[in-house]
């Protein structure tokens, strides 16, 4: 978050608009100031969201926000299964690291991508994943925008994840590594997580 609380930045708005109403600049300013309250890039000290995703077909539900109850989990996202960066290196990589990881302390490794279930699970199988990484799909991009880790990538169909990792701990972001350019394979890979 920024220096200035969403609350205090709208009472600003509100208090530039009120002292001179007619003036456009002001209330084209207005216009253009918005403010959610919903949709914020969430951050170490948040609480997970609490959303469905799907695991090997629609209807296995699967709420992290209650997975990671009482556990330390990893999240690591992608922008599309079977794409090249995705298949040769990040998924590969927590695969490889898998046992390692577990056996310093976490529970769980999900890997997430805006994509159906079906496709999640055959690509899990095609890198090896099955009791290592759960292949969690976001089809309509639930999750994703509720972390608000969403971009669009036109070339892989529009609305896709960023690449990102986390450590989560009893529901609570503890670590969170998102691409600088929200595709490249740098702080977010396996071998960058710091537990």
């Amino acid at each position: 978050m920024g220096i200035f609380s969403r609350s205090y930045m709208s009472q600003l708005v509100n208090r530039i608009v009120s002292v001179d109403r007619r003036a456009s600049t002001f209330r084209h300013f207005a216009r253009r100031f918005h403010v959610s309250s919903q949709n914020m890039v969430i951050a170490v000290g948040d609480k997970l969201p609490s959303v469905d995703l799907f695991e090997s077909t629609p209807a296995n539900k699967v709420n992290l926000a209650k997975e990671a109850a009482g556990k330390k989990i990893i999240v690591f996202a992608v922008p599309g299964a079977f794409t090249p960066g995705c298949s040769k290196t990040h998924l590969p990589g927590y695969v490889e690291k898998a046992v390692e990881l577990k056996s310093k302390g976490i529970s769980e490794i999900f890997c997430i991508s805006v994509n159906d279930p079906f496709v999640m699970e055959a690509w899990g199988k095609e890198h090896g994943a099955n009791n290592k990484i759960r292949m969690l799909a976001d089809p309509k991009a639930e999750f994703t925008d509720a972390v608000d880790l969403s971009v669009d990538l036109q070339p892989l169909g529009g609305k896709r994840s960023k690449r990102y990792s986390m450590i989560v701990e009893d529901g609570t972001v503890k670590e969170l590594n998102v691409e600088p350019d929200n595709t490249g394979l740098s702080c977010s890979l396996a071998d960058r997580i710091k537990i």
